[in-house]
């Protein structure tokens, strides 16, 4: 048993490298084939490197580097020495492909496309380096310690940070550039968190109802979920009431609203997002 564990650890340790190279390599091209040619940037520590590489006529691979080994500090004091292994690799592998990409010519010159394929190529390869425990941007390292001596949360200190770094593009590059370059933020900022969470995008639902047995058997053999059953008392009435839990995908929401509708139109049901699931569900079967 040891030994198969310890097999199934290296596995997983080097499907996570795999994954992080892969991811900088994207992070690379979406910089370098179309970002950086048409003077459009990232937010965070990707983009004050752009900036400097521009002002002082140096690789943007050698500011990539240097700007991230205080953070790194900070990382692996704070998150632990995996997250800045990982993050450490994923800085290094984005610093080389970043060299290797540059003199190949920009694929398009046209702002929007640049602006959109950038954002979309870039928000990819981040999204799996975060979603592998590594990182590019040293700016959410600072919003972890800020959050915990401040009033402002993690997001908030990001975007404000985010603005300030993409405003200092307009004195740089131009105010017409900073623009783009804020559209490319917020749509590599969405490709993220797709990448990170899936388009297979969960949703928790709960269940109030008196009829239990019947909601339960439909979902499961007309949506194939999963249901738990938790015993509950009405707060007022001092009944007892069962609630219902499961997890379905975000395009069976409505399926699943007709299936409690039909068995209990009285229900009161709450639905909410779910970032990640593991384990529990039974396998999807064919919808009647």
């Amino acid at each position: 048993m040891p030994s198969t564990h310890k097999r199934e650890s290296r596995k997983h340790l080097f499907l996570r490298y795999c994954f992080l190279q892969l991811g900088s390599i994207l992070a690379a091209a979406g910089l370098e084939f179309f970002l950086i040619p048409n003077q459009v940037i990232d937010g965070g520590v990707v983009g004050i490197s752009i900036m400097l590489s521009y002002l002082f006529h140096q690789p943007l691979s050698l500011f990539l580097l240097i700007l991230n080994l205080p953070f790194l500090y900070l990382g692996y004091k704070q998150i632990g020495i995996s997250f800045a292994l990982s993050t450490l690799f994923s800085v290094i592998s984005l610093s080389y492909w970043v060299a290797v990409f540059h003199p190949i010519p920009g694929l398009t010159t046209d702002l929007f496309l640049a602006t959109v394929f950038g954002g979309i190529i870039l928000g990819i390869g981040v999204g799996l380096i975060i979603r592998y425990g590594g990182s590019l941007d040293g700016t959410e390292i600072v919003a972890i310690l800020l959050d915990k001596r401040t009033g402002f949360s993690v997001g908030e200190t990001i975007l404000f940070m985010n603005l300030f770094i993409l405003a200092s593009a307009g004195l740089v590059f131009g105010w017409d550039k900073a623009m783009y370059s804020l559209v490319a933020y917020f749509i590599a900022f969405k490709v993220i968190d797709v990448t990170i969470e899936g388009l297979d995008e969960s949703k928790g639902v709960m269940i109030v109802t008196d009829e239990p047995e019947e909601i339960a058997a439909a979902l499961m053999d007309r949506l194939g979920r999963g249901v738990t059953i938790l015993h509950g008392q009405g707060g007022y009435s001092g009944e007892a009431k069962e609630v219902l839990y499961s997890v379905v995908t975000r395009l069976e929401v409505a399926k699943l609203k007709s299936i409690i509708h039909e068995k209990d139109p009285s229900a009161f049901v709450t639905i909410h997002e779910v970032h990640e699931v593991l384990g529990g569900r039974v396998k999807k079967k064919a919808i009647h």
